[in-house]
Parts: structure tokens; C-alpha cells; sequence
């Protein structure tokens, strides 16, 4: 096999204040939903992952994961936002008063 990924250029791509701080929402939800499939498979708290038994230490709330399991999720986020800008989408906030 010879895959060569070719994700979209999103290096010109900036974000306004309002949609950056969307990112971390996200990178929440993206670890809730990661969560949340990988208990339905059975998996479980584990202070090591362990494919076997199904174990992960990353089954916890997002606020107790490490800065660099974050991170991931971060660049999960912003890479998506990104994506959805450069793909000719507009993204704006619902003011409710």
C-alpha cells in the first residue's frame, strides 16, 4: 500500500478571537465523544492502555487529562474548524437575548 495523506491546506487560514475559543469547546466534545464510544466498546480505566483488557488511562474527565492529551484534541478541533473555513463556510455565534 502506498497511502499518502493529503489533507486539505488550511495554513492560511485565521481564526477570529470568537472561534478560537470555540476550539477548546470542541476539543472537550471530541474527547467526551472519543470517551464515551470507547466505554460502549467495553473499554475501561486502566493506569496504562492495554488493548487486551480494554484499558485506557485517558477515560477520565477532560479537565483531569494531561496538557499533551489535550493538545491532541485541540489540533483535532482547530484542524476541523480550519477545514470547515477553507471549504467556504462561514461559522458565527446565535446571539439569544
Amino acid at each position: 500500500m502506498n497511502y499518502q495523506p493529503k489533507p486539505l491546506d488550511t495554513t492560511k487560514i485565521k481564526l477570529s478571537n470568537d472561534i478560537q475559543e470555540l476550539q477548546e469547546k470542541l476539543a472537550e466534545n471530541i474527547h467526551e465523544i472519543w470517551a464515551l464510544q470507547r466505554f460502549q466498546q467495553g473499554w475501561t480505566y486502566g493506569a496504562e492502555r492495554n488493548d487486551q483488557k480494554k484499558e485506557h488511562p485517558n477515560l477520565v474527565p477532560y479537565n483531569e487529562l494531561t496538557e499533551e492529551d489535550k493538545d491532541y484534541d485541540r489540533s483535532t478541533a482547530m484542524e476541523t474548524l480550519k477545514t470547515i473555513l477553507s471549504l467556504g463556510y462561514t461559522i458565527r455565534k446565535n446571539e439569544t437575548k
